[in-house]
């Protein structure tokens, strides 16, 4: 009877304990805390499996700095550094979505960042070709992403609102930062068909979608962001 008395009790701790894990205890490379954000994302109209099962598997808490980790599944920016910040996961998803990227696909991105939405892109597209104008993030993200794998993606430090003209032309392009006005560089070096994201506006900020056909080039204004500013527009 003493015998069985004492398991009953070990396992009566042993359930106390577990309850009082914390979620890095239980999950310590976050993925319960990633399944319930990509439920979020899905719950918000993102639909694009294979942009979902992206978000899914890239680890995002390995792009913010340790201290920020354990926000890093919450749906809203964090801060990088030098005035910059790792845009919110619905929103990586949603511009994902919206330049409708296939595996055979070459994309540009401006605004590299921590370097998360490059990830995502490269479990995406075929190639990622990713601008950044502050030279300490540029290096800081490249050197991740190389560590991770993402041999897909090249880095470069430089002006965005040039683009990437002798990489060009892109299937997709993913644009950051807000610009004042869409930069006539980046569409240019769109190719036929292709789609560029980009939040626009220096107060009040809009999603738009701009699509190059043999006609010329539409806009489409979707939804009100909130963006750093694009930097270092060219005169």
């Amino acid at each position: 009877m003493t015998s069985v008395l004492a398991i009953l009790i070990a396992l009566v701790l042993l359930s106390y304990a577990s309850s009082c894990e914390t979620p890095d205890q239980r999950s310590p490379d976050h993925v319960a805390e990633r399944r319930a954000m990509v439920d979020l994302i899905r719950s918000r109209g993102v639909s694009d499996e294979n942009v979902l099962t992206a978000m899914l598997k890239v680890r995002r808490h390995l792009f913010v700095s340790p201290d920020l980790q354990a926000d890093a599944y919450r749906d809203h920016p964090l801060p990088i550094g030098s005035g910059q910040t790792i845009s919110q996961p619905y929103i990586v998803a949603y511009m994902t979505e919206a330049a409708g990227i296939s595996k055979s696909e070459r994309v540009l991105e401006i605004g590299t960042g921590s370097g998360y939405q490059a990830a995502i892109l490269a479990e995406v597209a075929k190639e990622v070709f990713s601008i950044e104008i502050v030279a300490p993030l540029a290096d800081r993200a490249r050197s991740l992403l190389r560590s991770l794998g993402y041999a897909n993606v090249e880095v470069r430090t430089g002006n965005g609102y040039l683009g990437w003209p002798e990489k060009a032309p892109f299937d997709a392009i993913i644009v950051t930062a807000a610009p004042d006005e869409i930069p006539k560089a980046l569409v240019d070096q769109l190719a036929l068909n292709g789609k560029m994201v980009v939040p626009v506006g220096t107060g009040a900020q809009e999603m738009v979608i701009v699509t190059k056909n043999k006609d010329g080039v539409t806009e489409k204004k979707t939804i009100a962001v909130r963006f750093v500013p694009m930097i270092s527009k060219p005169r």
